[in-house]
């Protein structure tokens, strides 16, 4: 199987200057763990729920703080036709649970290991014991 048959395709995009609490209001409505940081200077890069955490464990507001300084810009991207062992192994060399999939440069979708876990599961449980 395919990341392009996994990935999600409701990739929520936002800008470097969005606080933590505006990313984690729009991530909880669209239900996703991360978001695209598009910014003009760095690039594409990726805020993830785990980053919003560490940030708020730290004591820090997430009123006044700013995606961009928890933003990962150094992304490994995923291709959609890459497959789910090849996401997989990137994510676990890498030690991440999210790959922003890119087709032609942009962002096409995003992966997560859940989406790879929900793709193998069925496959393993028809496997007999």
């Amino acid at each position: 199987m395919l990341v392009r048959d996994a990935m999600s395709t409701v990739v929520l995009t936002i800008g470097p200057t969005h606080t933590l609490r505006q990313a984690a209001a729009l991530m909880s409505a669209r239900k996703v763990g991360a978001a695209v940081v598009h910014d003009p200077d760095a690039g594409i890069g990726i805020l993830t729920e785990r980053d919003i955490l560490n940030s708020v464990g730290l004591g820090q507001n997430p009123d006044t703080e700013r995606a961009h300084a928890h933003t990962t810009n150094n992304v490994v991207f995923a291709a959609p036709a890459w497959t789910l062992e090849e996401a997989a192994g990137a994510m676990a060399h890498g030690g991440f649970r999210h790959l922003i999939v890119l087709d032609g440069g942009e962002p096409a979708g995003i992966v997560s290991v859940r989406d790879i876990i929900r793709c193998w599961a069925p496959a393993r449980q028809q496997v007999p014991a």
